[in-house]
């Protein structure tokens, strides 16, 4: 399994509807494992993120006004990727640890400016 990144609005009723990914843009934020490795891990919560980590223990579901606070997470865990980037299991430079969390943060930053154009909010699951 593996975690998707989508954007959702609000429809009749305050139903959420989650809008359909656009062709061309991947909605992949990682592996299902990456919740505890990666966005929920010690050192993503050392790194002061507080949305991400709700990912260890259930999906995350960040509201259309909380939004800018996950764009500001995105851009911490970019500032020091190799803190969230797990362990290596086979002898590879660190580059080629940190470039697939990095492509899924890519994701998660272009999912949240999808939700900013369309007054949505975003959700991983």
């Amino acid at each position: 399994m593996s975690l998707n990144v989508q954007v959702f609005v609000f429809g009749p009723g305050d139903r959420v509807e989650v809008v359909d990914t656009p062709p061309g843009c991947d909605d992949s934020a990682g592996f299902e494992s990456w919740r505890t490795r990666v966005w929920g891990s010690s050192a993503a919560r050392g790194l002061g993120c507080t949305l991400l980590p709700v990912l260890a223990t259930g999906d995350l579901v960040v509201a259309p006004d909380q939004v800018p606070a996950l764009v500001r997470e995105c851009a911490v865990i970019r500032a020091d990727l190799a803190a969230v980037t797990p362990g290596p299991d086979l002898p590879r430079a660190q580059d080629q640890h940190t470039d697939p969390v990095e492509l899924r943060l890519s994701n998660i930053e272009a999912a949240a400016a999808r939700a900013g154009v369309v007054g949505g909010g975003v959700i991983i699951w």
